[in-house]
């Protein structure tokens, strides 16, 4: 498989967290947003979105389409959990815990991330004339706000937890690390970034220390990507 990615990008480092966890090889193909690649010809016929991740399959689907070329890292992260089922799985094997893990997940890449990627920012810069220092309030306003209202829904999941007789959990939402941790991790590390405010995030920053003593979460550290750039 080909992994086309940026170090930087949240939603890359997601997928490759995932990979790592799958013990999934890939090759790492750059596309390197800051500079504009993902626009280049080259890159925009196979991705339509012009997005990061792309996943490449390298197989033709089964419907004789052509080639699989996978987009939006959610959908690449429960793709793989489907076709990669070994432990750990991504996604709890009963239908609420499923939903639980999805509701978390997308608290983080639909309700966070859409605010403070890159291309809000430089419009922010670009076409409203913010400045760097207000432009860096609004990304740390938005990361203090989604991740309050993210501790909220994990002290609330280990109460129902507690309620059921289960025992606390390790990551977001068990003993093992799931499509929630694979979103949370970047955003903690964009947010350090930044110099956002983590306090009080008890459950959070637990999860996500728990996660960062993983080898596959190290492994998918921005610097340790082929194209790290300090």
């Amino acid at each position: 498989m080909k992994l086309h990615n940026y170090f930087r990008s949240s939603a890359s480092f997601r997928v490759r967290i995932a990979m790592a966890l799958k013990g999934l090889p890939y090759d790492y193909i750059p596309v390197h947003l800051a500079r504009g690649d993902h626009r280049k010809p080259e890159y925009s016929s196979l991705s339509a979105d012009q997005l990061v991740p792309l996943l490449d399959l390298q197989t033709d689907a089964p419907d004789g389409s052509g080639p699989v070329l996978l987009s939006q890292s959610l959908a690449i992260m429960e793709y793989l959990d489907e076709t990669h089922p070994a432990r750990p799985a991504l996604l709890p094997a009963d239908a609420l815990g499923r939903a639980r893990v999805r509701a978390l997940a997308q608290s983080i890449a639909c309700e966070i991330h859409p605010l403070n990627n890159l291309r809000v920012l430089k419009y922010l810069v670009k076409d409203f004339k913010v400045g760097e220092d207000a432009k860096n309030a609004w990304y740390r306003h938005w990361v203090r706000e989604g991740l309050l209202s993210f501790e909220r829904q994990l002290q609330l999941i280990e109460a129902q937890r507690q309620k059921a007789g289960l025992t606390a959990s390790v990551y977001c939402y068990g003993d093992t690390p799931t499509l929630a941790d694979c979103c949370l991790v970047p955003q903690i590390f964009n947010g350090q970034r930044f110099n956002c405010d983590f306090s009080g995030l008890t459950r959070t920053m637990a999860a996500f220390e728990a996660c960062m003593k993983l080898s596959a979460f190290v492994a998918a550290e921005p610097k340790n990507c082929p194209d790290f750039e300090v």
